[in-house]
């Protein structure tokens, strides 16, 4: 038991779904800000968000798995695969009966907190489910895998919770989930670098294909100083808190991931120390902008 439950928690990349956790933290630290935190949809939110993660996660290995493009890849913490079904760890019937039943669930969940959140609520449940199901299957092989995962496993994540706690939607709450929204597609952007050829051998064409790795190095460090700008800017303006200035504690690793990436994008080790930096940039600046709304 011990053993399967070992296996499966790698399955669905448990240790990835940390960021679930913090972007719903976010939204619901806006509902706090604005007198309006409810424990019950929160904790769904959190329950219905890990669920469609861990989703997004099976299909993708289902996927990658089918195409053989993880039979192809140099497997790092980050990226290349789990490797539990070449090694007959799990099979593929029940990694896709596990991809469909959470994803089922946490469409249950955001049914239910549509009766609050309402008709918005919903789109952001049926886009957010096509985007799931379709994402490695489609989007990423026409350059749109960045943008709509940073649009729903991101920006619509934090707008979502909070739709769903106070049943409305603010300016403020828009612009608070634009730094996650550009932190997730980077995640998913740097984790790409690896698998690169293998990737482009199994027929995706995602942004990193189409821009080549130097040119990719170079849009990686802009929208990353990009984002920092952005909240230094939402800062100066007001729409975040003063305590929103803890996230540039992440600085460092921000600089150690886009230095790497300028110089380094050929190196397959580097790039791998870059992913663990970028991990702890896109943890560390949502962690620490849910604390300033919730303070």
């Amino acid at each position: 038991m011990k053993r399967a439950i070992g296996i499966w928690a790698s399955q669905i990349r448990a240790n990835f779904l940390l960021l679930a956790v913090a972007l719903v933290l976010i939204g619901g630290g806006l509902a706090h800000d604005a007198g309006s935190f409810l424990w019950q949809p929160f904790l769904l939110c959190m329950l219905g968000t890990i669920l469609v993660h861990a989703s997004v996660n099976l299909f993708n290995e289902l996927s990658d798995y089918r195409t053989g493009i993880d039979s192809r890849t140099r497997r790092t913490p980050f990226s290349g695969g789990t490797g539990n079904m070449q090694a007959g760890n799990t099979t593929e019937s029940g990694v896709r009966a596990a991809a469909w039943g959470t994803l089922l669930g946490a469409a249950g969940i955001g049914l239910y907190l549509s009766l609050r959140g309402g008709w918005l609520l919903v789109a952001f449940i049926v886009i957010g489910g096509l985007v799931t199901v379709f994402y490695t299957t489609l989007l990423a092989k026409f350059a749109l895998g960045e943008l709509f995962a940073g649009l729903c496993l991101g920006s619509m994540v934090v707008t979502g919770t909070y739709l769903a706690i106070t049943g409305q939607v603010t300016a403020r709450v828009l612009l608070a989930s634009v730094p996650p929204g550009i932190l997730t597609s980077l995640l998913l952007f740097l984790n790409e670098f690896p698998d690169l050829e293998a990737d482009e051998w199994g027929g995706r064409k995602h942004l990193l294909i189409l821009l080549g790795r130097k040119t990719a190095g170079r849009f990686y460090a802009v929208a990353l100083a990009a984002c920092y700008g952005f909240l230094f800017w939402g800062i100066l303006a007001g729409w975040f808190p003063a305590l929103a200035l803890l996230t540039f504690l992440t600085v460092p690793l921000a600089l150690k991931a886009a230095g790497t990436a300028l110089r380094h994008f050929q190196d397959f080790d580097r790039m791998a120390a870059a992913q663990g930096a970028n991990v702890g940039v896109v943890l560390g600046v949502d962690f620490l902008m849910a604390l300033a709304f919730f303070l």
